[in-house]
């Protein structure tokens, strides 16, 4: 098993990741990651056409459900999840 399939199943096996391990699988999946206004950030892979925005977490160090549930249906889109 590659370092990339590890960390996507570490991804869809964790109930909340932690942020550095968002950060991580986004930029090992390709994506370029753009801050914006706030805790406002946009990952990019302009191969596979995909952006996805979303908030950094605040307080804590964990992403949300709603976040990690978004993350995953763009990702299954894009046939990194099968």
């Amino acid at each position: 098993m590659s370092q990339l399939e590890k960390l996507l199943e570490q991804f869809i096996n964790t109930p909340l990741p932690k942020w550095s391990e968002v950060l991580t699988l986004m930029k090992k999946l390709g994506y370029k990651r753009l801050e914006g206004d706030g805790s406002r950030i946009k990952f990019i892979n302009l191969e596979k056409k995909s952006v996805i925005e979303l908030h950094r977490p605040h307080p804590g160090n964990t992403i949300k459900h709603y976040v990690k549930k978004d993350i995953t249906k763009e990702l299954k889109d894009k046939g990194f999840i099968k």
